[in-house]
């Protein structure tokens, strides 16, 4: 894979169905289009920062594995095996699960019988169950994970074409925005010298937050209520790591990998930030759950949170939902193809250094694809799809995501004491100030989660910890089987 696939790789998996959904439950929970706005570019800060910081670790070791390898060599084999473990389990299966349920979303707009709420088999009164969302999210799945199979040409060709026709959505979105700015929404969102934007934004604001799943109610201030809604704004902007993944099918990686992480992340930060003041331009930013008219619900309450869908309904009618819906539809294809391609190199990488099974280091002779990593992470993940809503598998991802993005530019500076002469063709811009001013943000938003959003991060987290005995078993294992005569 050369530049423009690598590029390709960055932004498709970036662009999912995060963007399109996440900014009406932000905004339910923020209720300022300035504070909307604000989290949205604390994302692109610190996404950008933990980019350029990646680029000099895939500049250094350009090998199969990414942020596993990194991980590996800066802090040790068991800090590795740790993020290789969390990733099977939670993060990219369930951020692939997430994307594949938000496409059975989309598809409800054509063939209304598709929903989250159309359940085929349901367990108990929560969102565990086979939908037809679901089972549509699933079938996807299995298509991509098949075609994948055949070879990482046959993957980044899939992923070039769909990355080009999700970044012409997004366009389109920003220029409609242009074009089609709806007079009460800008009144109601801005109002005059942007006065309205503001309402609700000082620092001494106060903001209510529920505690946990049925938890009291609190008030907390402007940098906490951030914090918190980054669930959602981190999440559609994660995955832009998993080109370091495939290092090893990049032409030239020290050079491509870096740049492709610049350039891709740049690319589409810009125009979520744009999207973002597309919906205040034509959607006001507070809604009514019930009311009859799409302007009526607003960003708040539009349909399934489908906020792009609802700003082309507003513009264009039942056609313009439609072709939004179709683009939407164009994008989650595109980034769960990528994630598929990406997340299976990771457990092929842990296998061949004896810390993940057998037979996942191996790659067919035909393909020379990790058909066992791929079909396994088919299996998890589709499991994955029944056991939550969207909301829920995006809560369970992004903290456990930001543990490793931190330890990861810990890694960083550990590198620079302990191998200072190593080659580095590419080093982190703004270092050791920019690194650092990343793990500060990341770990306020860890405390705010693990003290707001209980339900989703302590389970994460003690997901992760019960790594630590599974490596220590699979480190014996490997030990005893060296150990054996004619090994």
């Amino acid at each position: 894979m050369g530049l423009f696939s690598a590029t390709a790789i960055v932004m498709g998996s970036m662009i999912g169905s995060g963007i399109f959904i996440v900014s009406a439950d932000m905004s339910r929970t923020l209720g300022s289009p300035a504070l909307l706005i604000a989290a949205w570019l604390v994302t692109a800060a610190m996404t950008i920062i933990g980019a350029l910081s990646y680029g000099e670790l895939a500049a250094m070791m350009p090998k199969a594995g990414g942020q596993y390898v990194y991980l590996r060599e800066a802090l040790g084999p068991l800090w590795g095996f740790l993020y290789g473990w969390t990733l099977f389990l939670v993060i990219q299966t369930g951020t692939i699960a997430a994307v594949g349920v938000a496409f059975g979303k989309f598809l409800g707009v054509f063939f209304p019988s598709v929903s989250t709420k159309h359940w085929i088999w349901h367990i108990g009164s929560g969102n565990v169950g086979l939908s037809t969302a679901n089972l549509v999210g699933i079938g996807i799945i299995t298509l991509l994970t098949f075609a994948n199979t055949r070879g990482v040409r046959l993957g980044a060709a899939v992923q070039n074409v769909f990355t080009s026709a999700k970044i012409l959505a997004l366009a389109a979105v920003v220029l409609v925005g242009v074009l089609a700015k709806n007079a009460l929404a800008v009144a109601t969102n801005f109002g005059v010298g942007w006065h309205r934007f503001w309402v609700g934004s000082g620092l001494r604001t106060s903001h209510a937050v529920q505690v946990g799943s049925g938890g009291p109610t609190v008030l907390v201030g402007v940098l906490t209520v951030i914090a918190v809604v980054q669930v959602g704004s981190l999440f559609s902007a994660d995955a832009w790591n998993n080109v370091t993944f495939t290092a090893g099918e990049i032409k030239n990686p020290k050079r491509n990998l870096p740049l492709s992480l610049a350039l891709g992340t740049g690319v589409v930060l810009a125009l979520y930030l744009l999207c973002n003041l597309v919906y205040l331009s034509v959607l006001p930013l507070a809604g009514d759950a019930n009311a009859s008219t799409i302007a009526g619900r607003g960003i708040q309450f539009a349909s399934e949170d489908r906020v792009a869908t609802a700003v082309m309904e507003v513009v264009f009618g039942s056609l313009g939902a439609k072709l939004m819906a179709g683009a939407i539809l164009i994008s989650t294809f595109g980034c769960v193809n990528g994630m598929l391609l990406a997340g299976a190199r990771v457990y092929y990488a842990m296998s061949r250094d004896g810390l993940f099974f057998k037979g996942v280091g191996k790659l067919n002779p035909k393909s020379n694809a990790p058909v066992n990593s791929l079909w396994l992470q088919w299996a998890w993940t589709c499991l994955l799809c029944l056991s939550g809503s969207y909301g829920q598998l995006l809560d369970y991802v992004i903290f456990a995501v930001l543990v490793f993005y931190i330890l990861t530019i810990m890694g960083l500076f550990v590198l620079r004491r302990t191998r200072p002469d190593a080659p580095r063709p590419y080093k982190a811009f703004g270092y050791p100030v920019l690194p650092a001013l990343y793990i500060v943000m990341a770990a306020w938003i860890c405390v705010v989660l693990l003290r707001y959003k209980p339900q989703y991060t302590w389970p994460g987290l003690i997901l992760v910890l019960l790594g630590i005995p599974v490596y220590l078993v699979w480190k014996r294992m490997g030990t005893a089987m060296t150990q054996e005569p004619g090994f």
